[in-house]
């Protein structure tokens, strides 16, 4: 035979794209259309009900940048279309090739019922099926103009990601609104054709099936009139009718299809869009759960729920209808899809506490696993949250984007630091926004890495982030591939049904153990600098909030506990951890407002504090201290003093003496622990241990360098590795003074200037009785793709470094062995960063970064340099060209002779400083405990308003631990809980006291029960 397919499928593409496409719509009659242009933000729909509007025609320019414009619609089904399906269209102007970030609309009635939203991919609203013809249709359509800050693919910065910089040049042209008719025969012969061609292109060119589909599509080409494409569907489909029908093979890949729309509560849109996208989205999908019982739709991120039920009733009251129904499938049980390395512990705790809280409460469900499609990498202490939570499952895609290693599995087992393991699943069609073409249906076979032992994934289908999520097209092309030879089989249904089956079939499953590192967007620990630092200020003060006012509960009598503002406060802190807000991938608008926010939050919480503090009564001045460490160090209260305080509790401010003083020389400081001397240059020539008779530094200390920054592609998210092929050491000093000279404490400031205008004051600090060396840090940045480094090199041969993570630490190889070592070039921690070798180790604290990267070289006398360098500030310019620019305060430190556990201690000392107020005396702390490594991290009263103190606690050194936890107060009884603070066991009780007993790194909650 000969070969014709290039000739086949050529006719194939043509007749299906220029006359079958077209002919969808077997009659069109235009609306009369009226447009009134909201003033500023957004309005309620009654006030843009009861606006003036003016006529409006097609091939009109509207829309300026963020802005709103409301269109009123009048038509009239013609008599003629009786018993016809007949839907509105409406293209806005839709541009690009991105169905989300754009355009897009919400249809109501005019008594304010939301219909359906209108997007790129999802133009139609549905009026009638059938019709009985002259239907009086009267539309209200809320229109976003919002900017598609991707239009030039990354290349430059733009200013349209702020309101006060986008301008007012309307940004689209609208292209039409119209009744139509649906042709039903021709409609479906469109999607017989798309599943069939895209199936034989992905077929192997001597694949039998490939050419009989071809032969087929061209016999049944030859049946389809030009002249009434109508009139000739039926009879082309029943030509195709063979091969359509033809069953999978029995070994055929099974794909688990999940309706879903990855909506992220703020990226190139500020949050109160999203308060708009969702109800959008969300309309559509109930829409179509009504035309589809087969459909079923997983929606994470309970905030967006919330925003729906407060913003957007009606839409909310059919989310519940169509939950009841089992089409709409509540998932991922946390407040919002986080990122998945920057959060503390107990934030991750709350995140998952709000959100399964939430689902709980408003639907009857417990959901079962962890949906987080999208973030940037996940902490290894996921495992052990999640299934405290009551998670059996966990779901991720990103780390497909791998730069560097492919991850060898997709479904598996993922084993945390404490040892808890949860069935994990990375779907092989790798996407979160499926569509069932040919080519995402090859592809997830191609891909899949479980052959032989396994035989399904799943496959989240829809359009996401504004693109209006699964349509009726995606579900037609599910049923085509339901049982279709050549391809993997589609079933949609729950995640929960794919990950039971999942699991049933694949029990031994491979392990991975430890994080989850993407290769990708490592700049994320650095970007917007402020918004990181707001969100850790804020996790403590509200740690510190919790504590005191549960000592104020159990001590001051009338003294009521803030529940509402501390959920409230919790959740506006959970929010903005959301996975492109604190990694600082978002437009300007979104960071502009997350820094109002952290100082909002700031404020509230600082007030909460002081009134949990003044409840104890006034009577003298006393430091109190929310570290679960006790402290003996310098503080300021009009003059500097020397304090020592319990964990958890306030003492007097009195002049304890320190073993040692401070002692200041013009570039030297002294307390008889460590000796830390200035270069001529400002940076360190010496740090010298006098406990271990050892110098600390292998080379300059608190090198600041500067490095040229321009990633491949991904400004915000990405740091490349050759970024550090090109640098500045900054070793001009304008200023080396000492500012502080006092037996307790002794500073030194040093002043640089450099780049564009760009300025670094620090003021080295020593205490006394301490090792620990502060770098109080003020930059006044105005760099351009740049990136500022702060390294030490370290006179230790350290085979791993270890990072501080949610609820523990993580060792990982400073050596380059292997790519996926050598991948880890940047990599994350939260307060400390730890390096040792037998007998002495080094750590380095901070109070705000993330990022940080360790290398290490031997040197000419045979000894190892092992090089911390924590990363400060970058100066990316897309999605925000300003972003990081302007002032920073922050202060990192270098501890000498540090254990992991002065690591945790100094962790905690310096992101809680001591807090100075005029108490009366000095209640019981409410809890404390002995035994070295079990650590309290949560001190609060339980949820349920019952007067229960909840205490959160884990290991955190790595090792096994055991411990008295004491209360102060009466205690009735305790118990072991989940993190939703429900029983799981009785706790032992000795004399008043509770035991614990942890395995390394083990998270543990109690419930203490008070008379």
């Amino acid at each position: 035979m000969h070969d014709e397919r290039r000739r086949i499928e050529e006719r194939v593409e043509r007749l299906h794209n220029q006359r079958i496409k077209p002919a969808l719509y077997a009659a069109t009659a235009p609306f009369a259309v009226e447009a009134w242009q909201a003033p500023g933000e957004p309005v309620p729909f009654e006030e843009a009900a009861a606006a003036s509007y003016a006529p409006f025609a097609m091939d009109t320019p509207w829309g300026p940048p963020w802005g709103t414009t409301w269109f009123r619609m009048r038509g009239q089904v013609p008599a003629e279309w009786a018993g016809r399906r007949v839907e509105a269209v409406i293209d806005l102007g839709f541009v690009g090739d991105w169905p989300g970030n754009q355009a897009e609309a919400l249809v109501h009635l005019t008594d304010g019922t939301p219909l359906k939203a209108v997007n790129p991919l999802n133009q139609y609203v549905p009026i009638a099926n059938p019709a009985t013809g002259g239907e009086q249709i009267d539309y209200l359509v809320e229109a976003a103009s919002n900017p598609d800050i991707l239009a030039n693919d990354f290349a430059g910065p733009t200013p349209l990601g702020d309101v006060l910089t986008a301008g007012d040049r309307p940004l689209y042209t609208f292209k039409r609104a119209d009744l139509a008719v649906l042709d039903e025969e021709v409609f479906h012969l469109d999607l017989d054709i798309q599943v069939l061609r895209e199936l034989m292109l992905e077929l192997g060119e001597h694949d039998p099936r490939r050419h009989e589909i071809m032969h087929a599509l061209d016999r049944a080409m030859d049946l389809l009139d030009l002249d009434d494409i109508s009139g000739s569907a039926a009879a082309v489909r029943e030509a195709l009718k063979p091969v359509l029908s033809k069953p999978a093979h029995a070994s055929a890949h099974i794909v688990s299809g999940v309706g879903h729309a990855h909506i992220d509560s703020a990226w190139l849109w500020p949050i109160r869009e999203t308060k708009r996208k969702t109800s959008r989205t969300f309309s559509n999908v109930t829409a179509l759960a009504e035309e589809y019982d087969d459909f079923v739709f997983a929606c994470s991120q309970a905030q967006q729920y919330e925003w729906v039920r407060d913003n957007y009733p009606k839409v909310w009251a059919r989310i519940q209808e169509s939950v009841k129904k089992g089409q709409w499938a509540p998932v991922g049980g946390m407040w919002v899809e986080a990122d998945g390395n920057l959060p503390g512990g107990e934030a991750v705790a709350r995140q998952f506490i709000h959100g399964k809280r939430f689902f709980i409460e408003h639907f009857g469900i417990e959901t079962k696993g962890v949906w987080l499609p999208d973030s940037f990498g996940y902490n290894a202490a996921y495992p052990q949250l999640a299934k405290l939570a009551g998670n059996e499952w966990f779901l991720t895609q990103k780390i497909s984007w791998n730069q560097t290693n492919k991850f060898p599995h997709h479904t598996f087992w993922w084993e945390g630091i404490d040892g808890t393991r949860i069935f994990t699943h990375f779907p092989p069609v790798d996407t979160y926004n499926a569509r069932f073409s040919g080519v995402e249906m090859a592809r997830a076979v191609r891909n899949y890495q479980e052959k032989g032992g396994a035989t399904r994934s799943l496959a989240p289908f829809g359009w996401g982030d504004g693109g209006g999520g699964p349509t009726r097209e995606i579900m037609e092309r599910a049923r085509r591939l339901k049982d279709l030879e050549g391809s993997p089989r589609v079933e949609i249904e729950h995640p929960d049904a794919f990950f039971a089956k999942a699991r049933e079939e694949y029990p031994d499953a491979p392990v991975w153990v430890g994080e989850l590192y993407l290769e990708l967007h490592r700049a994320t620990y650095t970007t917007q600098a402020r918004t990181k630092q707001g969100n850790r200020r804020s996790e403590h003060k509200l740690r510190e909030a919790e504590l005191w006012a549960t000592t104020a509960a159990l001590h001051a009598p009338g003294y009521v506990y803030p529940y509402e503002q501390l959920d409230r406060l919790w959740k506006t802190v959970l929010l903005h951890q959301f996975h492109d807000i604190l990694p600082g991938s978002s437009i300007a608008w979104v960071h502009r407002e997350a820094e109002a926010e952290y100082a909002r939050v700031a404020g509230e919480l600082e007030a909460l504090t002081a009134e949990a503090v003044g409840a104890l009564g006034a009577g003298e001045t006393r430091v109190f201290n929310t570290s679960p460490f006790g402290r003996r160090e310098v503080v300021r209260d009009g003059e500097i003093r020397f304090v020592e305080v319990s964990a958890g509790a306030s003492a007097p401010v009195s002049d304890a003496s320190p073993n040692d003083l401070v002692i200041v020389e013009d570039r030297a400081l002294d307390n008889g622990i460590v000796r830390v001397e200035l270069a001529e240059d400002g940076t360190l020539s010496s740090v010298y241990d006098r406990r271990a008779g050892r110098e600390v530094l292998a080379g300059k200390g608190n090198l600041l360098r500067l490095h040229t920054d321009l990633p491949n592609y991904w400004d915000a998210w990405d740091v490349d590795k050759h970024y550090k092929n090109r640098y500045t050491d900054l070793l001009d000093a304008s200023e080396i003074t000492v500012v502080e000279r006092d037996p307790l404490l002794g500073a030194i400031r040093v002043v640089r200037s450099f780049g564009k205008g760009s300025k670094i004051t620090q003021t080295i600090t020593l205490r006394a009785d301490s090792p620990r060396i502060d770098f109080e840090t003020e930059i006044d940045w105005h760099e351009a793709e740049k990136f500022l480094k702060a390294g030490f090199p370290i006179d230790i041969r350290a085979p791993h470094s270890s990072a501080e993570i949610a609820y523990g630490h993580i060792q990982r190889p400073t050596h380059t062995n292997t790519t996926w070592e050598a991948a880890r070039f940047e990599v994350s921690g939260h307060r400390w960063v730890h390096i040792g070798e037998p007998g002495y180790g080094v750590a380095v604290i901070n109070d705000s970064t993330y990022g940080h990267d360790i290398s290490r070289t031997v040197r000419e006398d045979g000894g190892t340099t092992t090089t911390v360098r924590l990363s400060l500030v970058r100066a990316p310019r897309v999605p925000d060209p300003e972003a990081d620019q302007g002032k920073h305060r922050f202060t990192y430190a270098l501890l000498p002779g540090a254990s992991i556990e002065d690591a945790v201690a100094e962790g905690y000392a310096l992101n809680l400083p001591l807090r100075v107020a005029d108490a009366a005396g000095a209640p019981e702390p409410v809890v404390s405990v002995d035994g070295e490594g079990v650590t309290i991290e949560a001190v609060k009263l339980a949820d349920d308003r019952s007067g229960d103190v909840v205490v959160r606690l884990y290991e955190s050194r790595g090792g096994r631990a055991q411990g008295v936890l004491r209360p102060g107060f009466p205690l009735t009884g305790a118990q072991v809980t989940d993190l939703l603070e429900r029983p799981l066991s009785e706790a032992e009780l000795n004399d008043g006291a509770v035991r614990v007993e942890l395995r390394p790194f083990q998270i543990l909650t109690l419930r203490l029960a008070r008379s």
